[in-house]
C-alpha cells in the first residue's frame, strides 16, 4: 500500500499481516510462491511481467491489462509460462450459474438455444467515468462459458446519459459459431438519482424444452429450473465475488501441481474484453444518443 495512513489502518486492523510499500519486495521474496494482483488495470501489464520474470503463480483481476493489444501479449506470456496462471472471471465460480450449467448439461433443457443477461445498477456519479477499467467483461465472458462457442454476429446499441462521452448503457445481441443467440445489456445508469436505488440482474437462458433463470438482489440470489423431468427454485445467500473460492482452487492446483480447470485462463479474459471493446465500438457506429445534462 503506497499510502502511509492506509498502511497505518491496515496494520492496526490486522496485525499479523505484513503491510509494505514497496511492491518489489513482494517479487523479489523468494518464500512467496503466488501472487495475487487487485490493483487498477493500468498497472497490471507490468505486475504480471514482473511475476513472470520472479517464477511466481499468479492470480489477477480482469482486465489483464488497459489496451486489447497489451492483453494479448500477456496471453502469448502466459502461455509459455510453466507456472499457473488464472484470472478472477468470477462469475464461473458463482454457485448460481454452477447450477444452472449443470442441469443444462443434464439435458433438462433440451438444446440450449439463447441466452439472455442482464445487470443494471445505478453506478457512480454524473461526470465520473470508470476509464482503466473498460467495458463489461464479466457477462460477455459467461455468455460465452454457457454458449461454448465463439461470437459469431453482433450488433450494439448505446446510450449516453447526462451527456457523458462514453455510453453507460449498452445493449448487444448476436449469435455465436454453434447457433445459439444472446442479448447482453449492462448500465450503469439505472436510477442513479432515485431516492431508494434499485438494480435489475437477471440470466434467462431458454432451450428447446426448457428454461433455467436467476435473479439477484446483491444479498439473496433465487435459480428456477424448469426441466423436463424436474422443477426446482434454489435460494441462497448472492455469494460475492467469490474471491475466496477461487483463492482456495487456485491453492489447491499449486499443492497438486495440477490446474484445476475451474480456474479461468489468461485467454478467456483477452477474448472477453476484445468482445466488450468490439461490442463498445459498434454501438459507436450507430445512432448513439445523449439524454439529460451534467447540471
Amino acid at each position: 500500500d503506497t499510502d502511509p495512513a492506509s498502511r497505518e489502518l491496515a496494520r492496526n486492523l490486522s496485525p499479523s499481516s505484513r503491510i509494505i510499500s514497496d511492491e518489489q519486495e513482494i517479487f523479489d521474496d523468494q518464500s512467496v510462491e503466488a501472487v495475487g494482483l487487485f490493483a487498477l488495470a493500468n498497472s497490471r501489464k507490468e505486475q504480471i511481467e514482473k511475476a513472470v520474470r520472479s517464477n511466481k503463480h499468479i492470480l489477477t483481476e480482469k482486465p489483464i491489462a488497459d489496451t486489447i493489444d497489451k492483453e494479448w501479449e500477456i496471453v502469448d506470456l502466459i502461455e509459455k509460462y510453466d507456472r499457473i496462471a488464472a484470472v478472477n472471471l468470477y462469475l464461473r465460480n458463482s454457485w448460481y450459474h454452477q447450477a444452472m450449467k449443470q442441469f443444462i448439461d443434464e439435458g433438462e433443457i433440451g438444446e440450449l438455444a439463447i441466452l439472455r443477461i442482464c445487470h443494471m445498477t445505478p453506478g457512480l456519479a454524473p461526470g465520473e467515468g470508470h476509464e482503466y477499467e473498460g467495458p463489461g467483461m464479466h457477462y460477455i465472458d459467461i455468455a460465452r462459458w454457457y454458449a461454448d462457442s465463439e461470437y459469431k454476429t453482433w450488433h450494439a446499441q448505446g446510450m449516453r446519459m447526462w451527456d457523458y462521452k462514453d455510453p453507460w448503457w449498452v445493449q448487444c445481441h448476436g449469435t455465436f459459431e454453434n447457433g445459439i443467440a444472446f442479448d447482453v445489456t449492462q448500465g450503469f445508469v439505472y436510477g442513479q438519482l432515485s431516492r431508494n436505488q434499485t438494480h435489475n440482474a437477471y440470466t434467462d437462458i431458454i432451450g428447446t424444452k426448457g428454461i433455467v433463470r436467476m435473479t439477484h438482489d446483491f444479498r439473496t440470489a433465487v435459480v428456477e429450473l424448469h426441466g423436463v423431468n424436474r422443477t426446482l427454485r434454489l435460494e441462497k445467500p448472492f455469494g460475492g465475488k467469490n474471491l475466496d473460492k477461487l483463492c482456495n482452487i487456485m491453492a489447491d492446483s499449486i499443492e497438486s501441481g495440477k490446474r484445476d480447470p475451474r480456474l479461468p485462463q489468461m485467454r478467456d479474459s483477452a477474448i472477453a474484453s476484445q468482445y466488450g471493446w468490439t461490442f463498445l465500438e459498434d454501438a459507436r457506429r450507430h445512432d448513439l444518443p445523449g439524454i439529460g445534462d451534467l447540471q
